[in-house]
């Protein structure tokens, strides 16, 4: 790794976008581990589920919705604060676009660091940021807060919206289908794709995934990689994101506990990984924002820091042994 660039900054390739019918009502826009965007389509409308990094990109989305249906887009549901989700929100006003939906905990995020996440995140990662220059000036707001649980009708559908616990983020939120038992997750679940967990909450992520398990979901669209779209498939997803972030919180509890400082934990933390999870997509990417949060929470610090483009690059040096 070079502390000048981050690991993403090779990662130039475009990916192949998949778009999945799960049910009559629900789909999946998914690309080999780039961030997926999830729809419900109702009676009378439709929700898309995270926007895309820019309304560029969410003009693909739109493209393939359109191909199967040409009701209104009236929902935005934003399943947590990350600029790579949200940025894209401005393409889908001219589809009918009458709210903004997130838990206030993610509103409270964006008020508290959208500004400098959105800086941080396109400076590490910019293939993802496709034709930045389309996002409008500021940040995307939600315009329809909830805390816990809110239930839409689209007509006879039922969408829950929920926020079963913290993990990726604070604010995390599922939406939930209980009629077909179809879940999208945002990124509390990834398949064969690393979890990102710089702003994580390792000690409640492991029951916020139980919580998902729970409600037994039949198919579910994860943050990241293929739409699961059998049982058997949800519980490898669920049980790779667990087995990830427990055995990644441990070793670096270990490292803190034994008194070793970052640089000696990123180390044998990468090393002890790599092994199992080194070839999903982004290890390289997400290991050092992954440990480095789990090295604050091990050390009792129990909310994330905000990342800054500064402290990603600071972060870099310390990882590097400059």
């Amino acid at each position: 790794m070079s502390s000048k660039t981050f690991a993403s900054h090779a990662d130039l390739e475009e990916k192949q976008v998949s778009f999945d019918k799960l049910s009559d009502h629900a789909y999946a826009y998914t690309a080999e581990g780039d961030p997926n965007t999830g729809i419900v389509i109702g009676d009378d409308a439709v929700m898309v589920i995270d926007t895309q990094a820019t309304p560029v990109m969410a003009q693909d989305v739109i493209r393939r919705i359109r191909e199967v249906t040409d009701k209104p887009i009236k929902y935005v549901l934003l399943s947590h604060y990350h600029a790579v989700r949200v940025l894209g929100a401005a393409a889908y006003k001219a589809e009918g676009c009458e709210q903004v939906i997130a838990s206030q905990d993610t509103y409270d995020l964006i008020v508290e660091r959208g500004e400098q996440d959105k800086a941080s995140e396109i400076g590490r990662f910019p293939r993802l940021f496709r034709n930045v220059e389309s996002v409008p000036a500021g940040l995307t707001w939600p315009t329809l807060t909830f805390s816990g649980k809110m239930t839409l009708w689209l007509g006879r559908l039922e969408v829950q919206i929920l926020q079963l616990g913290r993990g990726h983020t604070k604010g995390d939120t599922v939406v939930w289908l209980p009629q077909e038992r179809i879940l999208f997750s945002g990124d509390l679940v990834e398949f064969d794709a690393t979890p990102y967990a710089g702003d994580a909450y390792f000690q409640d992520w492991p029951q916020t995934l139980d919580a998902i398990a729970a409600l037994k979901p039949a198919k579910l669209v994860p943050g990241r990689g293929p739409a699961l779209q059998t049982p058997e498939q949800v519980q490898a997803g669920l049980a790779g994101t667990k087995a990830f972030v427990s055995e990644l919180y441990a070793a670096v509890k270990a490292g803190v506990a034994a008194g070793r400082d970052l640089n000696a934990v990123y180390r044998e933390t990468y090393a002890q990984l790599e092994k199992t999870y080194g070839r999903w997509v982004i290890f390289a990417h997400c290991m050092p924002f992954d440990v480095t949060r789990a090295f604050d929470e091990a050390s009792g610090h129990q909310h994330p820091r905000i990342w800054t483009a500064e402290r990603d690059l600071e972060m870099w040096k310390t990882l590097e042994g400059q």
